[in-house]
């Protein structure tokens, strides 16, 4: 399952790069620089709306998004304080309750709202879009507890991933001349997956999203760059030790700040890393640089860090 994953991944993310430029090539003879970073989505690329983020809270670059603003020599802080990172743990893209059942938290399309309602868009402007996840969550959860069939879950992704597409092409002709977006990884390949003995159900989940939204935004390859987070995370978790991590890290979680309530979405009375710091860590993981996942869906920091490495990579090659 993870080698035909694996394949059609690369061969979704090289076909796209016909429009899109993902898979790299070209010279650059003028590099972009940007002068400032705006960030939308969910708890992907979250960096503190609430005061903490979903991860190992430890004060490092812990969120890939910042991770990419720092290569840059940038620094970004949340909206709630500011900023114009307004990415939002748990937020949907246009649909509410948001994954955790939740009716005050903006979707991306509001995060939007409230960014062009009082600013422009400038030639030297990154934007980066990390969305998808808690759609994935929300819908996949419903099949799990049977409220709702798998092929209505496909329905909703479908329309889920074409609702980003119309936000990122709104975006674009809003000025935007470099957008960076992540859909959802395969969760297929997340510790929820193996726990609930899900990951067919919840790859085809992440995959129903990723290739509406691609289809949406075919015509956006001048200004819209496509990174295949699905394809980058199936690579880690496929081979760990490539990349100095531990072998049950694709599996393991390392936080124990369990939330009584609905934490990430997907159910109550489970481990929400958007609680945890280093004195919540699980025995034996102690060392969670060697670990993939904070809690069952959400990345930790070496997670994050290698994610916007690749993400940083793939935008000096695009633009």
């Amino acid at each position: 399952m993870a080698t035909q994953w694996l394949r059609r991944g690369w061969l979704a993310a090289c076909a796209s790069a016909l429009l899109l430029v993902a898979c790299g090539g070209g010279d650059i003879v003028d590099p972009f620089s940007p002068a400032r970073v705006v960030t939308f989505g969910d708890a992907m690329a979250d960096l503190g709306q609430n005061g903490s983020r979903y991860t190992v809270n430890d004060g490092t670059l812990n969120v890939w998004t910042e991770a990419v603003s720092v290569q840059y020599g940038l620094t970004t802080a949340p909206s709630s304080t500011g900023g114009f990172a307004y990415a939002t743990g748990n937020a949907r893209v246009a649909a509410r309750p948001d994954a955790a059942g939740s009716n005050a938290t903006p979707t991306v399309k509001e995060q939007i709202d409230t960014f062009l309602a009082t600013g422009t868009l400038g030639d030297d402007d990154l934007i980066l879009i990390s969305a998808g996840t808690s759609d994935v969550i929300a819908e996949a959860q419903k099949v799990i507890t049977g409220a709702q069939s798998e092929d209505q879950m496909l329905d909703a992704l479908g329309q889920a991933g074409r609702a980003l597409g119309a936000q990122v092409k709104r975006l674009v002709d809003a000025g935007a001349l470099h957008v960076v977006v992540a859909g959802p990884y395969n969760l297929g390949r997340s510790p929820w997956a193996f726990q609930v003995n899900q990951g067919s159900l919840l790859e085809s989940a992440s995959s129903r999203f990723n290739q509406q939204f691609l289809i949406y935004i075919k015509d956006l390859g001048e200004n819209v760059l496509y990174v295949d987070a699905a394809l980058y995370f199936n690579q880690v978790t496929g081979n760990p030790a490539a990349y100095d991590l531990n072998e049950l890290s694709p599996t393991a979680v390392v936080c124990t700040s369990v939330d009584p309530g609905p934490g990430i979405g997907t159910g109550s009375g489970e481990v929400n890393s958007n609680l945890c710091t280093p004195n919540t860590l699980a025995a034996g993981r102690e060392d969670y640089t060697r670990y993939v996942f904070a809690d069952r869906v959400y990345p930790t920091p070496r997670g994050h860090q290698l994610f916007g490495d690749y993400v940083y990579d793939r935008i000096k090659e695009r633009f």
